[in-house]
C-alpha cells in the first residue's frame, strides 16, 4: 500500500514543478511570459483531465488559471484558462448530488458540498485581509462589489454607440461573466434540487447566488437592470454585426478599414454566448425568489435573509417603461416557462386581472393563464380599451411570443386538473389557445382597421391555424 505521506509529498512536488512554469514570468506581458502561460494550463490539464484517475487541481493552480482568465491579454490566453476552468469545474464539482441507497429506484439524494475547496467568489463576512485584499486584485476572487462592477463595465461597453470586438477587455468580461454563472448554477441548481424534495431553505441561503444577492456592496435593482441592458444591447450588437459579416462576404468591394471579421466572428459567439449565460443567470435568480417566496409562506426565513424586490417585477417594470428593450427581450430571452409567465403577466397589467372565482359560481372564471388572457381578446369593445394603453403592434408581439413559448411547453403544463389523458388535454388546449389566438388578431384589426399584421403575427397566425388544421 502506497504511504499516504508519501502520496503527499508526490502531489506537493507536481504542484510545485507545474507552479514554477509561471514563477518567472508571472508579471511580465511579453511573448515569452504568454508561451510560458500557455504551457502551465497544459501541464495542468496533463495533471488533472487527461488521465483516468487524474490529481485535482490544487487551490494555487485555480488561483493561477483563473487570473490569466482576469488579468489576460491575449485572448487565446483568456479563451484557453476559461475553456480549462469550466472542464476542471466539470470533473472536480464543488457541489454535487449523490444517491444514498442506489440499490433503491427511489433513493434519496444527498448534497455533497465541498467546503475546502476553491471558488472565485469571496462573500464571507469573516473572510481575512488577505482574502479581501485578493478580492480587490485584479487576478484575485471576486467579491460581491467585484461582480457589480463587471456588470457595470460591461453594460458601459455594449451601450458604445460603436461597440466593437477589437476590445480584448470587452471580450474577456464577457468570458469572465460566463464562468462566474457557470459556477452559480453548478452550486444552485443541486441546492434547489434537493429543497425541493426537503424544504431546507438553509440550503439556498448558504448558495452563493443568494449570498451574492443579500450582500449591502451591490445595487440590486441597477445590477439587475444592467442585466437586462446587456442582454438587450448584445442581442442587437450581434444582429447588425451579423448582417455586416454578411455583407462583407457576399460583397465584391473592399471591406471597410474599421471592419475588423475575425474580431466581428469572436463578438458574435463570445455576445452569443454571453447572451445564453445572462438568461440563466435571470432566471437562476427568478427560481429563487420563487422557492424563497415558498420558504416565507412556511416561515423557515429570518430577519437575515433580507428584503428583496422579486427578479419579475422589475422586468416587467423595465420592459414597460422602457418599451424600446421589449422586443430584443422577446427575442433573446426564449427560455418557455418564464417567458409565458413575462408575456402574461405584462398583459394582465394592461387588460385588467381576472375575475376571482367566488363558492357561489359556478360558470367557468377567466383565470391567470395565458389561454385566460387571450379569451379577453374576444370582446372588441375591451379591446379598445386596451389598445388606448398599448399599441396595437405591442399586443401582436406579445401575442405571437406568448404563443411561441405555450408551443414549447412540456405537454404536462399545458393544461392540469382534468382527468382526461396527457395527450387529450395536450392536444385540446393547444386547439383551444390557436383558436383564441386567431380571434384576437381579428379583433385587433377590427378594433383598429388602420393595424397592419406584423411578420411576426403573421407566423403566429399560420401556426395557429395550422394546429387546428392538424388536429380538426
Amino acid at each position: 500500500m502506497e504511504n499516504p505521506s508519501s502520496k503527499r509529498t508526490t502531489a506537493g512536488a507536481l504542484e510545485e514543478n507545474i507552479l514554477a512554469i509561471l514563477d518567472s514570468t508571472e508579471a511580465d506581458d511579453t511573448h515569452y511570459a504568454n508561451d510560458d502561460r500557455t504551457s502551465f494550463l497544459d501541464a495542468v490539464r496533463a495533471a488533472s483531465l487527461v488521465p483516468e484517475n487524474g490529481t485535482p487541481p490544487t487551490f494555487k493552480w485555480f488561483e493561477s488559471i483563473f487570473a490569466i482568465l482576469r488579468i489576460g491579454k491575449s485572448l487565446e490566453l483568456t479563451m484557453a484558462s476559461f475553456k480549462l476552468l469550466n472542464e476542471l469545474d466539470k470533473c472536480f464539482p464543488r457541489v454535487h448530488l449523490s444517491v444514498v441507497d442506489e440499490m433503491k429506484s427511489s433513493g434519496k439524494v444527498m448534497l455533497i458540498v465541498e467546503n475546502e475547496a476553491w471558488s472565485p467568489f469571496v462573500f464571507s463576512s469573516e473572510s481575512t485581509s488577505s482574502e479581501r485584499g485578493a478580492a480587490n486584485n485584479l487576478g484575485g476572487s471576486v467579491d460581491s462589489s467585484g461582480f457589480q462592477h463587471l456588470i457595470e463595465d460591461l453594460a458601459d461597453a455594449t451601450a458604445e454607440p460603436n461597440f466593437q470586438a477589437s476590445e480584448t477587455k470587452s471580450l474577456g468580461n464577457m468570458l469572465l461573466f460566463q464562468y462566474l454563472v457557470n459556477v452559480l448554477e453548478g452550486d444552485f441548481q443541486p441546492r434547489n434540487c434537493v429543497y425541493a424534495e426537503t424544504a431546507n431553505w438553509v440550503l439556498l441561503r448558504e448558495s452563493l447566488l443568494n449570498m451574492l444577492l443579500v450582500s449591502r456592496k451591490i445595487n440590486y435593482k441597477n445590477l439587475m437592470k444592467d442585466c437586462l441592458a446587456i442582454m438587450c444591447k448584445l442581442y442587437r450588437t450581434n444582429a447588425g454585426f451579423a448582417d455586416d459579416l454578411v455583407s462583407s462576404e457576399t460583397s465584391m468591394a473592399q471591406p471597410a478599414e474599421n471592419f475588423d471579421t475575425a474580431a466581428t466572428i469572436a463578438l458574435l459567439e463570445i455576445g452569443k454566448n454571453t447572451c445564453i449565460a445572462m438568461q440563466k443567470f435571470l432566471i437562476m435568480i427568478m427560481e429563487l425568489d420563487l422557492s424563497k417566496k415558498t420558504a416565507e409562506m412556511q416561515g423557515s426565513t429570518t430577519r437575515a435573509d433580507g428584503v428583496r424586490t422579486p427578479l419579475l417585477e422589475i422586468v416587467l417594470d423595465e420592459l414597460t417603461y422602457d418599451k424600446d428593450i421589449l422586443d430584443s427581450f422577446l427575442q433573446v430571452f426564449n427560455e418557455p416557462k418564464w417567458k409565458l409567465e413575462i408575456v402574461v403577466q405584462y398583459l394582465w397589467k394592461y387588460i385588467g386581472k381576472p375575475s376571482v372565482r367566488t363558492r357561489r359560481a359556478n360558470g367557468p372564471t377567466d383565470d391567470a393563464s395565458f389561454n385566460g388572457a387571450l379569451k379577453c381578446f374576444s370582446n372588441v369593445t375591451s379591446i379598445k380599451t386596451t389598445i388606448k394603453k398599448i399599441r396595437p403592434e405591442l399586443a401582436q408581439l406579445l401575442l405571437a411570443h406568448g404563443l411561441q413559448a405555450h408551443l414549447s411547453l412540456p405537454c404536462k403544463q399545458h393544461v392540469e386538473g382534468t382527468s382526461a389523458s396527457s395527450e387529450e388535454r395536450s392536444n385540446s388546449s393547444l386547439i383551444e389557445v390557436s383558436e383564441n389566438i386567431i380571434s384576437a388578431f381579428r379583433n385587433l384589426k377590427t378594433a383598429d382597421k388602420k393595424m397592419e399584421i406584423l411578420p411576426l403575427g403573421k407566423e403566429a397566425l399560420f401556426m395557429a391555424a395550422t394546429i387546428i388544421s392538424a388536429q380538426s
